[in-house]
C-alpha cells in the first residue's frame, strides 16, 4: 500500500502545483494560492485513497492509516469548501480599500449563503428528529450522505456529459481539416469577446480618469481615488501595448465620487474590466496560435517532398545545422502522423472506458450478477496490491476527468472560466470550491460499480454511510436507481438528442455545452476568422514557402 502511495502523492502534488503554475494569473496573492493548491491536492487525494481503500477492504488489512487520510482529507476540504474558501472569495472580489471593510463585504454578500445551508441542515434535522424511530444510521453518517446526495444526482449528469464529449471530441480533434474549421470560428468569436472586453476595459479607464479630474484635492475621497489612479498608472506601464480606445462615458457614470462604497465599486469594476480583458486576449492568442500551427503543420507535409520532410514554421526562424535539420523533421513527423494516429488512439481507449463505466452503470440495478469490467478483473487479481490499486485508479481518475470538464465547461457559461496563465483569483478559488464538493460523491459512485467481497467494507463507505440505510425517504434502491438515468442521459448526449430538440424549438444557444458550438462549425470555414488568421500570420511570420 505505500508503495502506491510514494508513486501517487509526489505525481499528485506536481499535477497541482504545474495546473496551478499553468492557469494562475500573475497577481495572484499567495495565500491564495496555497488554498487552491491545497484544496486541489485533498480532493485529487481522494482519487488515491479509493484504490488504497478497495485493497485494505478485501485484503483485511489495518485501516487505522487509512481512516486517518480519510478524516482529514474530507474535513478539511469540507471546511474550505463551505467556509473558508467562500469568504476568501469574497474578500477578493471586494473593492474596497481596507482589510477589514473588504472582509466586512465579504461576510455580507455570504450572508445569503451561509443563511440557505442553514436552511438545509434545519430541514435534515427536522427530518432526522421525525424519522427517529425507523433510522439506524449514525448522525455523522446522515449528514454526509445527505451532504453527498446533491452532489450524486448532479454529478452523474456532469459524468455522463464528460463520458460522451470526451472521447467524441479527442477523435473529431485528430481531423486537422475539421480542427481547422473549428478553429476559424473559435478564433472569430474570440475576436469579437476580445473587442467587447477592451471596449468595457477603455470605458472603465475613462470613468477613472474623468472621477479623478473632477474630485478636488481636498476632497476626503481623495485618497481612495488616489489609490485608484496609481493602479491605473501601473496598468498602463505593465502593458504599453494595450491603448484605450472608444471609451465612452454612461449616464450614471459620473455617481462614483458620492462616498467609499461607490468608490470601491469604481475600484472593483476597473479590476474586472483588466481581468476581463486579459483573459479574452490570452484565450484569442491561444487560439490563433494553435491555428496557425496546424495551418503550418498542414502545408509543410503537403510539401514534404519539395522541402526533404521539414517542418516549416511560420512562428519562429528555421533551426540552424544538422541537428536543427533532424528536429525539423521529427517535428513534422511527430505533427502530421504520430500525433494524429495518438489521438485516435486515445479517442478508441477513452470510449472503451466510457463503454465499460456505462455497462456497469447500467447493471447495477440487477442483483446476484456483475458486468462490471473494473469489477471482474479488480476480483479476479485480488491478491496482487499493485494490480488492484491501478485497476481501481484508472477509471476512477477518468471518471473525475469526466466530470471536472462539464463543470468548467458550465463554469464557462455562468460564473467562472479557466485560462492559462490569466485565470484570476475569484474564478481560480469558485473552481477549487468545485472540485472539493464533486470528489466525495464521484468516489461513491465509483465504490457502486464495484461488488466487493461480502465481508469486505470500505472505510469510505462506513464514514459516508449508504444512502439507501441512512436516509430512507430516498427510497430504498435509491442508488440503483440513479446510474440509469445517467446512462440514458449519456446516450442522449452521445445522439445529439438535445441539440435536435433545440433546433426544433428555435435559437437555443445559451444552453448548448457541447465543445463551444463545434457541432455548427464542422458545416465550414468562417470568413472572418480566416481573415483575422491571415493578418495575424503577417505579423507573426518569419519564414515562408518559396
Amino acid at each position: 500500500m505505500w508503495v502506491f502511495y510514494l508513486i501517487s502523492l509526489p505525481l499528485t502534488m506536481g499535477m497541482v502545483m504545474l495546473t496551478l503554475r499553468y492557469f494562475a494569473g500573475p497577481d495572484i496573492p499567495r495565500y491564495v494560492l496555497f488554498t487552491v493548491g491545497y484544496t486541489w491536492f485533498f480532493s485529487l487525494s481522494f482519487i488515491i485513497l479509493v484504490p488504497a481503500d478497495i485493497w485494505a477492504a478485501m485484503s483485511d488489512q489495518d485501516m487505522r492509516g487509512v481512516s486517518f487520510f480519510w478524516s482529514w482529507s474530507y474535513w478539511s476540504t469540507f471546511l474550505l469548501t463551505w467556509a473558508v474558501v467562500p469568504i476568501i472569495q469574497g474578500f477578493e472580489d471586494a473593492g474596497d480599500f481596507t482589510v477589514t471593510e473588504r472582509l466586512k463585504t465579504s461576510l455580507h454578500v455570504n450572508l445569503l449563503f451561509y443563511a440557505i445551508v442553514g436552511s438545509v441542515a434545519l430541514i435534515g434535522l427536522i427530518l432526522l428528529i421525525s424519522m427517529r424511530n425507523n433510522w439506524g444510521g449514525g448522525i455523522m453518517g446522515f449528514a454526509m450522505a445527505c451532504s453527498n446526495t446533491f452532489g450524486l444526482v448532479t454529478g452523474a449528469f456532469l459524468l455522463g456529459f464528460g463520458l460522451s464529449e470526451i472521447p467524441k471530441g479527442v477523435w473529431i480533434n485528430a481531423d486537422y481539416i475539421t480542427r481547422q474549421k473549428v478553429l476559424s470560428h473559435k478564433v472569430a468569436r474570440a475576436a469579437l469577446k476580445l473587442d467587447d472586453a477592451h471596449q468595457n476595459l477603455s470605458n472603465a479607464i475613462v470613468v477613472a480618469q474623468a472621477t479623478s479630474k473632477q474630485m478636488s484635492k481636498r476632497d476626503p475621497l481623495r485618497p481612495y481615488m488616489d489609490i485608484i489612479d496609481k493602479m491605473l498608472m501601473n496598468m498602463l506601464s505593465e502593458d504599453p501595448s494595450f491603448k484605450p480606445q472608444g471609451g465612452r462615458l454612461g449616464e450614471n457614470d459620473m455617481d462614483y465620487d458620492t462616498d467609499e462604497k461607490s468608490m470601491a465599486t469604481l475600484r472593483r469594476q476597473l479590476r474586472i474590466a483588466k481581468a476581463e480583458y486579459y483573459r479574452c486576449k490570452s484565450e484569442y492568442m491561444s487560439f490563433v496560435i494553435e491555428a496557425l500551427e496546424l495551418e503550418d503543420t498542414l502545408k509543410s507535409y503537403e510539401h514534404r517532398d519539395a522541402t526533404g520532410w521539414k517542418y516549416i514554421s511560420s512562428l519562429r526562424p528555421e533551426r540552424p545545422g544538422k541537428m536543427g535539420l533532424y528536429l525539423d523533421r521529427v517535428e513534422l513527423v511527430w505533427r502530421s502522423i504520430m500525433k494524429k494516429q495518438l489521438k485516435k488512439l486515445s479517442a478508441i481507449i477513452l470510449g472503451c472506458l466510457t463503454a465499460a463505466i456505462l455497462l456497469a452503470e447500467a447493471t447495477i440495478l440487477p442483483r446476484g450478477v456483475d458486468f462490471s469490467l473494473f469489477s471482474i478483473l479488480i476480483n479476479a487479481v485480488q491478491t496482487n496490491e499493485v494490480l488492484v490499486q491501478v485497476i481501481s485508479f484508472i477509471p476512477l481518475m477518468y471518471m473525475c476527468v469526466c466530470t471536472y470538464y462539464s463543470l468548467f465547461k458550465i463554469g464557462r457559461l455562468t460564473f467562472y472560466s479557466l485560462t492559462p496563465s490569466q485565470t484570476s483569483s475569484v474564478s481560480l478559488l469558485m473552481i477549487c470550491s468545485q472540485v472539493a464538493r464533486y470528489a466525495p460523491p464521484v468516489s461513491y459512485n465509483f465504490l457502486n460499480l464495484i461488488h466487493l467481497p461480502a465481508d469486505a467494507t470500505t472505510v469510505f463507505e462506513r464514514r459516508m454511510g449508504k444512502i439507501d440505510d441512512a436516509v430512507p425517504f430516498f427510497g430504498q434502491n435509491f442508488n440503483r436507481i440513479y446510474p440509469l438515468i445517467m446512462v440514458v442521459y449519456t446516450i442522449m448526449v452521445a445522439s445529439n438528442f438535445f441539440d435536435r430538440v433545440m433546433s426544433y424549438f428555435g435559437n437555443w444557444k445559451i444552453f448548448k455545452l457541447g465543445n463551444e458550438d463545434e457541432a455548427d462549425d464542422l458545416d465550414g470555414f468562417d470568413p472572418s476568422g480566416l481573415m483575422i488568421l491571415q493578418k495575424d500570420c503577417c505579423g507573426f511570420k518569419t519564414n515562408s514557402f518559396n
